[in-house]
């Protein structure tokens, strides 16, 4: 495995937490009642989760334009499936990950409203006191939030599937776009512009379904229409869609690339 590889592996798990803790931003928000400074930083979150798949384009350019000289493409399939893999593996864990980031994003947003400050609040964290609140906050999952997957009759299943399919397109459509220029590579250029158009299509469906059903869901905790224990459920509930989206990644590499290839063709 290449060192270019490696990097992105690297990037794509820490990337992906990051992304997967952004929603546990939203129960923050909810439980301090500052719901715009808490929905301040989910949108960084939410940017930085939703464009950072195309830096596995030009880090995986070399390894690439290696396996079209070889004229091997199948070769790099493997190096794509472990890609994903680490996105499902660094999806669980970020999920495992949330009760302890809930604490401490509690205290973050809290110290914020106080000192009004990044600098001032950076100069807390790493402080004694500051590093003291993030030990004290270390929290093990509990068994009452896997409990919780039992009361999936009274979630929006729409809404969960849309987001487990919008998290799937945009996690395997850089790979998807990069292993058709492959297949193609008089056609590469056409293919890798193309994955701009996927995460595009990913990021709109997050933006016009996803994302204002859970700002409405939380106006509803807020106006007492509907109970924090339901939000939360609603939460995890999609933060479990998004580790099978990743999985569903995985069958969909082949079958988009070759769609990829075949719009790249006709175009």
């Amino acid at each position: 495995m290449s060192t270019q590889v490696i990097i992105v592996l690297i990037l794509t798990i820490i990337i992906t937490i990051i992304s997967t803790l952004a929603y546990s931003v939203r129960i923050v928000g909810v439980r301090t009642g500052r719901i715009a400074v808490s929905f301040a930083v989910f949108n960084i979150f939410a940017l930085v989760s939703r464009t950072a798949n195309s830096v596995q384009a030009p880090l995986l350019a070399k390894t690439i334009e290696s396996t079209i000289k070889a004229g091997n493409p199948q070769s790099l399939l493997s190096t794509f499936r472990w890609i994903l893999f680490s996105t499902t593996i660094a999806t669980i864990i970020g999920s495992a990950l949330m009760p302890t980031f809930i604490k401490v994003f509690e205290k973050v947003v809290e110290s914020f409203s106080i000192n009004r400050s990044i600098p001032k609040l950076l100069m807390h964290a790493f402080s004694k006191s500051g590093i003291e609140q993030f030990k004290s906050s270390v929290t093990k999952p509990r068994k009452e939030n896997f409990a919780h997957f039992k009361s999936f009759k009274m979630m929006p299943k729409k809404i969960i599937l849309l987001n487990t399919i919008a998290f799937s397109i945009s996690t395997v459509g850089v790979l998807a776009s990069l292993y058709a220029g492959c297949l193609n590579p008089e056609l590469r250029t056409t293919c890798s512009t193309l994955s701009a158009v996927i995460n595009g299509s990913a990021t709109i469906l997050m933006v016009i379904f996803i994302d204002p059903f859970i700002s409405i869901l939380t106006d509803d905790v807020i106006n007492g229409e509907c109970s924090q224990l339901q939000f939360d459920r609603c939460i995890i509930f999609i933060v479990g869609g998004l580790i099978v989206g990743t999985i569903l990644a995985q069958f969909l590499l082949i079958p988009a690339a070759q769609v990829i290839s075949f719009i790249a063709k006709s175009i």
